[in-house]
Order: C-alpha cells, then sequence, then structure tokens
C-alpha cells in the first residue's frame, strides 16, 4: 500500500526548498502526496506562492490560513498557535503515515508539534544548521520534535546526531533548493522579460550590461532595526547606480519596517535603478539570479543557491551567521559604505567556481525513495 506523504508548505521560500522533492514523491509508484499550503503562501502580498505551485501541476490537499496580522513577535507567536490548532485538525482528516516541515519558520514549528502529538512520523528537511536568531531556535527545536532527518549537509548531520539523534535516522540528502539550480545549468539564458512578464513597481531600465538582484528580510531577533538596516542597503545599491531588481521581505517579525523602509525611501528618493517585484516563479528566479552580476542581502539563496551557482554574493548582517559558505559570499555589516564597497568588488569579480556545499542535484529523489523504504515509528530511538 502506498505511503500518504502530507508536505506543508507555508511560504515563499519553503516551495523552492521543497518542490523537487513534491516532483519526486508525486511521482513515486509507492507515493501519495498529501499537500497542504497555508500561511503566507495563500498570500498575495507575499507574491501568490500558490498560483505557482497550481500552474506547476501539483494538487492542492488543503489550505490553512494561519498569519495573524501584525509582523511583529506577538503576531508570529499568535499565528504559531493558530496553525497548530489548524494543522491539527488537517492531519486528523487526512491521517497521513508521515509529516514532511521545512527549515526553521514558525509555521514550521507548528507542524512539527501538531504531528507529533498525534504520534505521527515526522521528517525534517534542512535542520542541523546554525544561523543565530531565533530561526536557529525553531530549526533545532524542530529537529527534536523529528525521527527522520533530511539535512543538507555532512556537518548538519553531525549536528543533528550530537543533539541525541538516532544516527539511522539522519539521512544527508542535499537540499531540494540545489535541484532546481542544477536543472538550470541546461539552460541559463535569461529567457523573459522580468518587467512584461512580472510586472512589480518602478521604473524600467536596460539590463543589457547586467544588473543586481536583491532580496533583504528582516533579522527576527533584530526587529526594531529593521527599517534602519534596510534603509541602508536601499542608499548602497542606489548610490551605485547598477539597475536592480528588489525582492518584497517574508512575512516575518520586523518586515513591516523593512517595508515601511522601502516605501519612504522611493518617495524620498527617485529610484529609477530599482524596479520591485513581490515573487516569480522558482525556476525564472533562480535564472535572474545565474545572470545577475551581484546578489545583495541576506537570504539564504545567496549562501545555498549561489554557492552551487557560483554568483558573487553581498551578504548583510547577522542573518546567516554560522551558516556554511562558499568562496562566492563577501558579508558585511548594515552599513551603507560597507555595502557599497562590498557591491564594487564583487560586480568586479564576476562569476566563482561552482561549490556542491548543499547538495548535487539529486535531494528530492533521494527523499522520496528512503519516504518510501524506511521503516516507520512515531517512537524515537535516541542516541545519547
Amino acid at each position: 500500500m502506498a505511503r500518504n506523504i502530507c508536505v506543508v508548505v507555508t511560504a515563499r521560500p519553503s516551495y523552492s526548498r521543497i518542490k523537487s522533492a513534491l516532483r519526486a514523491i508525486d511521482d513515486h509508484p509507492d507515493l501519495n502526496l498529501q499537500l497542504v499550503v497555508g500561511a503566507s503562501a495563500l498570500l498575495h502580498r507575499y507574491g501568490d506562492t500558490i498560483d505557482y505551485i497550481e500552474r506547476d501541476g501539483f494538487d492542492i490537499t488543503a489550505r490553512v490560513y494561519m498569519v495573524v496580522e501584525g509582523e511583529n513577535p506577538i503576531a508570529s507567536a499568535k499565528s504559531t498557535g493558530l496553525g497548530l490548532v489548524e494543522l491539527a485538525t488537517i492531519m486528523d482528516n487526512l491521517k497521513p503515515d508521515v509529516v514532511i516541515t521545512i527549515a526553521d519558520r514558525y509555521e514550521t514549528l507548528a507542524t512539527a508539534v501538531a504531528a507529533s502529538y498525534m504520534n505521527l512520523p515526522v521528517a525534517h528537511v534542512q535542520g542541523g544548521e546554525v544561523t543565530g536568531s531565533i530561526d536557529e531556535k525553531v530549526r533545532h527545536a524542530v529537529t527534536k520534535l523529528s525521527n527522520l532527518h533530511f539535512v543538507a549537509t555532512q556537518k548538519a548531520a553531525e549536528r543533528v546526531q550530537r543533539m541525541g539523534e538516532d544516527p539511522e535516522s539522519v539521512f544527508v540528502t542535499g537540499c531540494p533548493s540545489i535541484d532546481l539550480a542544477a536543472s538550470i545549468m541546461k539552460n541559463t539564458e535569461l529567457d523573459f522579460d522580468p518587467f512584461v512578464k512580472y510586472g512589480g513597481v518602478g521604473s524600467t531600465f536596460d539590463i543589457s550590461d547586467g544588473y543586481l538582484v536583491v532580496m533583504q528580510h528582516p533579522v527576527t531577533t533584530e526587529y526594531k532595526e529593521a527599517r534602519r538596516q534596510v534603509t541602508e542597503t536601499l542608499h548602497a545599491v542606489h548610490e551605485s547606480g547598477l539597475p536592480t531588481f528588489w525582492f518584497w521581505p517574508n512575512v516575518d517579525a520586523g518586515s513591516d519596517g523593512t517595508s515601511k523602509g522601502i516605501r519612504i525611501f522611493r518617495e524620498q528618493n527617485h529610484t529609477a535603478n530599482i524596479h520591485f517585484f513581490r515573487n516569480m516563479s522558482p525556476i525564472d528566479f533562480l535564472r535572474l539570479i545565474y545572470n545577475s552580476r551581484t546578489v545583495v542581502g541576506n537570504s539564504s539563496v545567496g549562501i545555498r543557491e549561489c554557492s552551487f551557482l557560483g554568483v558573487p554574493v553581498v551578504n548583510i548582517g547577522s542573518r546567516q551567521t554560522g551558516r556554511e559558505r562558499g568562496s562566492n559570499v563577501v558579508d558585511v555589516e548594515s552599513d551603507r559604505t560597507s555595502i557599497l564597497a562590498a557591491i564594487r568588488q564583487q560586480v568586479g569579480h564576476g562569476h566563482f567556481p561552482q561549490e556542491n556545499i548543499y547538495g548535487d542535484g539529486k535531494a528530492g529523489e533521494r527523499i522520496a525513495e528512503l519516504l518510501a523504504t524506511v521503516p516507520l515509528s512515531f517512537e524515537k530511538r535516541l542516541a545519547y
């Protein structure tokens, strides 16, 4: 009998991090995909991720609305509680054999808690990584709630085992987001017009001589600094004069400050070199990144996919502190002078050699095969 695999996708980055595994699960003869989509993945202001999921041909089994307005620590805590309530009902209806939760967001924690209390085996993707802030606390908490661990690197596997998890439950699969990056290497050409296909807000400009891509999210433990931090980046990018595609932040504590900082800067400055987008399909986004001169901000995309693609990165601030990174990354503080200098340095360098830190492009296949064959039990055998 096929195993029912419930995957909970709750945000723009969650989908790109699990898409190849969704496809492999859906195609596997011994697995039945139960896809639950919720939180910001359902909301227009965060990029209509659910539309991209449906366009990719996936059937949505259930939807869960769980985002409390506020974009601050209180709203994040309440959203976690609401997600726990709603997801428990969905899991009771679906009765999956395994629940997959992704990475380190508050929705990830709600998913893992609900499944654990219902005695459902939990499989965690991207555990064992170090970044600081609340994300790391959530990631490690989810590790202790999980029964199967699909980690991206050997160092991550070692951390999970040092936390007391059974080595036989820890598998170095690589990161599914690298599968998507590998797929575009067959055709890296930017074969679409970003302005025409995705609209967005701001001036249009010539990108034939290259461009920057910016993704900057609030740091949840520094959420009161979000507006100041994004303003520093805006000044640096504006002063660079380089054509820039800027993506809206995730729904996290402090994202209201980031958004406000962007809006005020646009009102007070002539941002002719910056165009703003909410979202793109994962493949189009990766092609856009590959053809950029530098990626700027604090997204894990700069650490993960860009190391595989060899794209220069200016990583700002503390959001990715401790995460394994390639030679393509320059780390700077949230200071406009330092950011601008790093942008010029990276633009002048050009592409870096490819590094397979986070995988080789086959993570989705490995995850699906493990889900079909590994013995399942909600009881955990600890390695103390």
